[in-house]
C-alpha cells in the first residue's frame, strides 16, 4: 500500500510545474490562432457614411446661411427613416409566402430585419382579423440610415420610370416627408429575376425642422429632387 501511495511522477498526479507549463502552452496556442483569424487581419473600422461628412461640411453651412441659425443644435438634421410595406391583400388572400419573400427583400434593402406589423382590430369588410400580420416595417438610424440614403438617392430615384421628381408637398407642419415607391427593384440588392409580385413602399423622413420649409431645404441639400411646382402632384 505504501508503494502505491508513493507512486512517481508518471503514474501520480502532475506536478505544479508540469501544470503551468500546459497553462502557458494553451495560452500561446490561442494567441496564434488568434493572430492568424481573417478577421483580425482585416480588422480595420469601415469609414463613417460620405453624407455624415457631406452634412458637416456643407448642408450645415448652408442652412445657416439661408435660414440664419445663430446655434449649431439649432440647424435641422435627420433623425430616422422608416420603410414601411403594407401586404394586407396578400396575406388576407391566403398567399402567405408573399410575407416571407417581401420580408427577405426588405432585409436586403434596408439592411436591417424588418419588424411584423399587426392589425389592431378586425375589419370584416377587408377580411382582416385582429392580431394578423398585415405589413412590415423597418426604422433606420445612425449608420444605416445614412448609408440607406445614399443608395436610395444615387441608385433607387433614377431607376424610377418615368421619374418626374418629388411631390413637394409631401411634408407636414414639422418638416417630415412622405413618398413611396411602387415596385422593390428600383434598388439594384433586389434581384428582379427572383422577385415574382410587385410590391411599393412608404418612405418617412423624420427630420427635427421646425416647418416644412426648412425640412425641404434639408433633403434638397442631400440631393433629393423635388418638382418646382406643386401643381404638378397627382
Amino acid at each position: 500500500m505504501a508503494e502505491e501511495k508513493n507512486k512517481g511522477p508518471k503514474g501520480g498526479k502532475p506536478s505544479a510545474e508540469e501544470i503551468a507549463a500546459k497553462k502557458a502552452a494553451k495560452k500561446a496556442a490561442k494567441a496564434s490562432i488568434a493572430d492568424d483569424s481573417p478577421e483580425d487581419a482585416n480588422a480595420t473600422p469601415a469609414p463613417p457614411p460620405r453624407l455624415i461628412a457631406h452634412y458637416r461640411e456643407k448642408v450645415v453651412p448652408a442652412l445657416q446661411q439661408k435660414f440664419g441659425y445663430k446655434n449649431l443644435l439649432a440647424v435641422p438634421r435627420l433623425e430616422k427613416i422608416v420603410i414601411s410595406m403594407g401586404l394586407g391583400k396578400a396575406v388576407t388572400g391566403g398567399e402567405k409566402g408573399k410575407l416571407e419573400q417581401a420580408e427577405k427583400e426588405l432585409s436586403v434593402i434596408a439592411g436591417q430585419k424588418p419588424v411584423r406589423c399587426k392589425a389592431k382590430k378586425s375589419v370584416a369588410n377587408f377580411k382582416v382579423r385582429e392580431g394578423m400580420e398585415t405589413g412590415l416595417k423597418v426604422t433606420l438610424r445612425g449608420s444605416r440610415m445614412y448609408e440607406f440614403l445614399d443608395r436610395m438617392v444615387t441608385l433607387a430615384i433614377p431607376r424610377v420610370k418615368d421619374f418626374r421628381g418629388l411631390s413637394p408637398a409631401g411634408f407636414d407642419k414639422g418638416g417630415n416627408y412622405n413618398f413611396g415607391f411602387t415596385e422593390q427593384t428600383v434598388f439594384p440588392e433586389v434581384d428582379a429575376a427572383a422577385v415574382t409580385f410587385q410590391q411599393g413602399m412608404n418612405i418617412t423622413m423624420v427630420t427635427t425642422a421646425a416647418s416644412a420649409d426648412e425640412g425641404r431645404e434639408l433633403l434638397k441639400q442631400f440631393g433629393f429632387p423635388f418638382r418646382e411646382s406643386a401643381k404638378e402632384q397627382k
